[in-house]
């Protein structure tokens, strides 16, 4: 009886919304009616409702919106007999409609997303025994030593922790290799990481053939191992010491719990952080990821594997013959079928890693298209809407996840569309100047406003626009690329730890550039044909318009292709450690105020530090997170600056023995509540109209920086032309 009930209400409900829909208006009401939605929405935030106010916001968003798709569908497409305009006006169309679905797939996934799950200890009388993999490529071996010490210092029974480095790099394959210098290459790197496993007393493991990528090394792992669960770390994935406390124990209240993920945190800045400088000031883009979808997903029993920190079951894995390799996104590929075979997953919403992220452009897009192709050959060849197993929410959430990289498409009809009508006069979206007032402006703003109720703290207004743009152009071509051949990408490891010593223009920065001055010359044409055609003046001014965001995005887009130059190899985080410092036979009371893989900052309370010392070799003694005892660190002093009663003195690390690795693991990685802390620093919501206004200054700004980098690249080709000819002349 309640369900016939409960049926009766949605259906009743559902033609309430279907006649509220397409109920026949003027475009008075129609403006009116929006009018009232954005300012509702607007109190509503403004009031910091929650909960149900929540819902009834974006309810209200979601009817502006249906409105929109109902008039866009009914009444602006161009006739079928004027070809030159519907191929372009439906393409539009269909652009719209994805990001329309796009935004239908969020709002089921994330309009009330769990909470963060609370810590669960594990019963230290049933811990079971566990494998840490460390897959590794071509990653260089002080990288390593230091996530596998991190990795071998976690808290955890010593008995039951078995860490593993899986040496793809040194197959035996690689060694045997015909071309002399990669043999070389793999087997001086065979000697090194074995010998520094010893040292570090963890396992090394390669295998004869590179054979299914990560997928393969991670199954050639779990052949010579034999814990009951196994925890997976990126090469420079070091994980805090409380990772496998903070994880393990919810295997032991699910006996169908295949995996419990956590967040990725990295310590550097991605290109665009980087370049555009908003690392410490503005949630990272993979912050919305991890802190908003992730739950979300979690509450459909969605959460899926992101190929490290992690652990997973290995009965669970051994189920389906251990990782899934036909994709070149084995993580997700894996997920896809535990959950389809009944498994569950856990998401824990605490940063236990930290990691690196690309640090050029290129290594960026790179990394980006192999995610891209991957889920693409998982829609391909699993289409997890039709994946036998799956739950109704399941397959809505992994359609979710694999549809969202096809956004290359829209972005770049988006990008082109106004171009249609200012270069060639097509008309491919029949509205006046009010109804597009009255309709799309409304449903761009109500648009933005759902994106901030969404994701406010996690991500700003505009930035997930700018971060689909700067892939789009060079993406597109790879999802093609998948799709005309799926079985074609091969995995390719993401460049680790690089620097950039000299600021320079992007190896892949050039199309940007030609969009941007294409976009110019169409600004250029708004502004005259505004002039020479006033009749047609409203269109004209809401297309320019229309090409002006474009343009804002491709301004700022210059800066993100415009490398910044940086000094230090590695970025440094804050701390506050009691230590001491010894150097020349003289021992100082000390504190460590901030550090990086490379090397530390101290504060030395002697103002009058000799600068003699500069160039010496010195040690740090301080006590470990894991011990009572107090340990000592070999460095070298690279520069001293007096201030007031301290000084403040640069070193660089000189590690000699695996206990250094351990050490210097401690003092950056240890503590995972620093991580949780700097996220939490820079997680606030500035408002759609300050961020909006925010990010209009930030994209004046990264265009004329952009711009000064262009020229100034250009100036060695001119010389270089000049030079030559010179000596034609002679």
């Amino acid at each position: 009886m309640r369900k016939a009930r409960s049926v009766i209400i949605w259906a009743v409900v559902s033609l309430c919304m279907i006649v509220l829909i397409t109920l026949p208006v003027n475009l008075q009401t129609q403006l009116i009616t929006s009018i009232t939605v954005v300012t509702v929405m607007a109190v509503i935030k403004i009031l910091k409702g929650e909960g149900t106010w929540r819902l009834v916001a974006l309810a209200f968003g979601t009817s502006i919106v249906l409105r929109y798709v109902y008039w866009r569908t009914t009444n602006t497409l161009p006739p079928l007999n004027q070809l030159e305009n519907f191929i372009p006006g439906l393409l539009l169309y269909l652009a719209e409609m994805y990001s329309v679905a796009m935004l239908a797939l969020s709002l089921f996934i994330v309009a009330t997303p769990l909470p963060s799950r609370p810590s669960r200890a594990a019963n230290p009388g049933r811990l079971p025994h566990v494998d840490v993999f460390v897959p590794s490529y071509n990653e260089d071996a002080g990288l390593l030593g230091n996530t596998l010490a991190a990795a071998k210092a976690m808290d955890y029974p010593a008995e039951k922790l078995h860490v593993w480095l899986l040496d793809d790099g040194g197959t035996l394959q690689k060694r045997n290799s015909g071309k002399l210098l990669e043999a070389q290459a793999a087997a001086a790197r065979h000697i090194e990481l074995k010998q520094l496993c010893d040292d570090l007393d963890v396992n090394y493991l390669t295998r004869d053939r590179n054979e299914h990528a990560k997928a393969g090394n991670l199954n050639n792992g779990m052949k010579h191992s034999t814990g009951e669960l196994i925890a997976v770390f990126d090469a420079d994935h070091a994980p805090a010491r409380d990772f496998l406390l903070e994880t393990v124990g919810y295997f032991e209240d699910d006996p169908k719990l295949f995996l419990v993920q956590t967040p990725h945190f990295f310590i550097n800045p991605d290109p665009l952080e980087r370049n555009l400088r908003t690392f410490d000031k503005m949630p990272s883009e993979n912050e919305m990821f991890y802190g908003i979808i992730q739950r979300g997903l979690d509450k459909w029993n969605a959460a899926f594997f992101c190929g490290s920190a992690a652990v997973l079951s290995r009965k669970a894995l051994e189920s389906q013959n251990g990782f899934s390799g036909i994709s070149i996104t084995e993580d997700c590929e894996t997920a896809l079928a535990l959950h389809g075979s009944g498994w569950n997953s856990i998401y824990v919403d605490k940063p236990l890693i930290a990691g690196l992220q690309p640090a050029t452009f290129a290594s960026f897009i790179g990394q980006r298209s192999r995610w891209a192709q991957g889920m693409m050959q998982i829609l391909r060849f699993r289409f997890p809407l039709l994946k036998r197993g799956l739950t109704i929410p399941q397959r809505l959430c992994y359609m979710s996840s694999t549809l969202f990289w096809l956004f290359p498409f829209p972005r770049t009809i988006f990008l082109f569309a106004p171009l249609f009508y200012l270069f060639f006069d097509l008309e491919i979206f029949t509205a006046s100047g009010g109804e597009f007032l009255a309709y799309t402006l409304a449903y761009m703003l109500v648009n933005l406003m759902m994106q901030n109720y969404l994701y406010g703290s996690f991500r700003w207004p505009w930035i997930s626009e700018l971060y689909e743009y700067v892939q789009t152009v060079h993406l597109l071509p790879a999802v093609v690329s998948v799709m005309l051949n799926p079985r074609k990408p091969t995995f390719k490891v993401t460049a680790k730890d690089e620097s950039i010593a000299v600021s320079r223009l992007s190896e892949i920065s050039r199309p940007f550039f030609v969009i941007f001055a294409v976009q110019i010359i169409a600004l250029v044409i708004t502004i005259y044909r505004i002039y020479a055609e006033p009749y047609k003046a409203d269109v004209t001014l809401v297309v320019g318009g229309w090409n002006a965001i474009n343009l804002i995005m491709a301004g700022c887009a210059l800066g993100v292709v415009s490398e910044r130059g940086e000094r230090a190899l590695s970025r440094r985080v804050r701390v506050n450690r009691r230590c001491e410092f010894g150097a020349n036979g003289k021992w100082y009371a000390a504190s460590i105020e901030d550090v990086s893989v490379h090397g530390a900052r101290l504060h030395i309370f002697n103002k009058h530090l000799d600068e003699m010392l500069v160039g010496a070799v010195g040690e740090i003694r301080f006590r470990p997170y894991s011990g009572a005892d107090l340990e000592t660190l070999p460095l070298i002093v690279r520069n001293i600056e007096p201030s007031g009663d301290i000084s403040n003195v640069g070193c660089q690390y000189v590690p000699k023995s695996a206990l250094d690795h351990r050490l210097i693991a401690d003092l950056m990685f240890a503590n995972s509540g620093q991580w949780t802390e700097f996220q939490a620093a820079r997680r606030r919501n500035p408002g759609l109209i300050r961020g909006t206004i925010w990010f209009l200054g930030l994209s004046l700004y990264q265009t004329s920086r952009g711009l000064i980098y262009f020229f100034r690249s250009m100036r060695p080709e001119r010389e270089a032309q000049q030079q030559a000819a010179k000596v034609n002349a002679g």
